[in-house]
């Protein structure tokens, strides 16, 4: 009875704690294997079956690398959709304190002569329909510029919706999907590999540095999938951050936005072809490594802690409730405390994604876009949007990591029964 529940306990402590490392559980596995040995044979000469859970290994081995793919994709995709407003929200208001405008396109007579000529000039410039602040200039209904200002995370989800529509607070979930999908996808399996990997390393060549494991592992896969998604999340901002001019016009995509961000860099360079110009597709990378490389660091080490010590209270009576509860409270907790730690950088990545002059989009650095935000707004400029961002984290973050780790947990047991 004891060897049948092995595989439960093994999962807990491999997947789960840092504690136990995998070389560890190996080993102690093999010495159990050699020392049962002869109880085995003799079981098999009086004709008794085997517990089939004794010629199971560990839940990493029962687990492929194709299948922790599988469940990370899926987490990113529940995660993107859901959250996807509040990451608009956050964009919008970090876009505004960089000094991108959003008063009404058409709010001059110039503006309304180019699109709708002549004809047109006298038409109705309301916010929205029911706004009943519009005065009345000649024949002509201006909203106040206030009307088109944001002035806080409640207020950006009111004028969203109000003067765009609410389809629009999920403007960008197509990128978000795409750049999700294949991030989170490479993100969590490769932290596993790298942690397994490392807490080995450290356990035979340098025990007092176990403790980092998860911060390393983090870091170096955050890089990694960052690295090769990033074009299309710098999509995904500058579709979250840009108003269409024209109210009933289909919003660019994916490939038209990053075919408008290289035209503006060949514009600028006479419309020189070369390498060289793709290059703005990675404008803003360091921006974004300074940001997710320190966020998945403290990410990672604050949640193997906290659940490591919630695991170690449940013990080895955890079950898929207590899986779920335990990665989606640490992952909540983690995930809100990276995020709010790393809001500057996060404004730094925003504003270096959203710059619509090719040449400073090329010679501006991160530090240089940091104490450019402090010059302009200080310490309430460079925690601008940090309320949504931190409301998104946590729960994205929560919902991402217990997704996974219950999806493992169901794919381990299927596969030990």
């Amino acid at each position: 009875m004891v060897e049948a529940e092995r595989p439960e306990n093994i999962w807990v402590a491999s997947e789960m704690s840092s504690s136990s490392s995998p070389a560890a559980i190996e080993s102690r596995d093999f010495s159990i294997i050699d020392s049962t040995d002869g109880i085995r044979d003799d079981v098999r000469r009086l004709g008794i079956a085997s517990p089939p859970q004794l010629d199971k290994g560990s839940s990493k081995n029962d687990l492929g690398f194709t299948e922790r793919v599988l469940s990370a994709a899926g987490a990113a995709v529940l995660s993107a959709v859901t959250l996807n407003p509040l990451d608009v929200v956050k964009t919008r208001l970090q876009a505004q304190a960089a000094g991108l405008s959003y008063s009404h396109p058409l709010s001059n007579s110039i503006g309304r002569m180019a699109f709708f000529g002549p004809n047109m000039m006298f038409a109705d410039l309301r916010c929205s329909p029911s706004c009943s602040r519009a005065g009345v200039q000649g024949t002509v209904s201006i909203c106040p510029p206030d009307c088109f200002q944001y002035k806080g995370t409640f207020d950006v989800f009111t004028k969203i919706i109000r003067q765009e529509g609410l389809s629009r607070l999920w403007r960008g979930t197509n990128a978000g999907l795409a750049v999700a999908v294949p991030m989170v996808g490479m993100y969590l399996p490769f932290y596993d590999l790298f942690r397994n990997r490392l807490e080995i390393l450290s356990r035979e060549k340098a025990p007092a540095t176990t403790w980092c494991v998860p911060v390393v592992a983090g870091s170096l896969a955050r890089s990694l999938a960052c690295t090769v998604c990033y074009p299309i999340d710098l999509a995904r901002t500058r579709m979250q951050a840009f108003k269409e001019a024209k109210s009933g016009m289909k919003p660019p995509g994916v490939l038209k936005t990053l075919v408008g961000v290289v035209s503006e860099v060949r514009t600028a360079n006479n419309f020189e072809s070369s390498l060289h110009n793709y290059r703005v597709l990675y404008r803003g990378l360091g921006a974004q490594l300074a940001r997710d490389v320190p966020f998945s660091a403290i990410l990672w080490g604050t949640l193997e802690a906290m659940r490591r010590r919630l695991l170690g209270v449940v013990g080895n009576d955890t079950n898929l409730l207590g899986v779920f509860g335990a990665n989606f409270s640490t992952g909540f907790v983690a995930g809100s405390i990276a995020a709010a730690t790393t809001c500057p950088l996060d404004v730094a990545r925003t504003r270096r994604q959203i710059e619509k002059d090719p040449g400073r989009a090329l010679i501006m650095t991160t530090r240089q876009t940091l104490v450019e935000v402090w010059r302009d707004g200080g310490m309430r400029g460079l925690f601008m949007g940090m309320g949504p961002r931190v409301a998104r984290a946590g729960p994205s973050v929560g919902i991402v990591v217990s997704f996974y780790e219950v999806v493992k947990y169901v794919l381990h047991h299927h596969a030990s029964s």
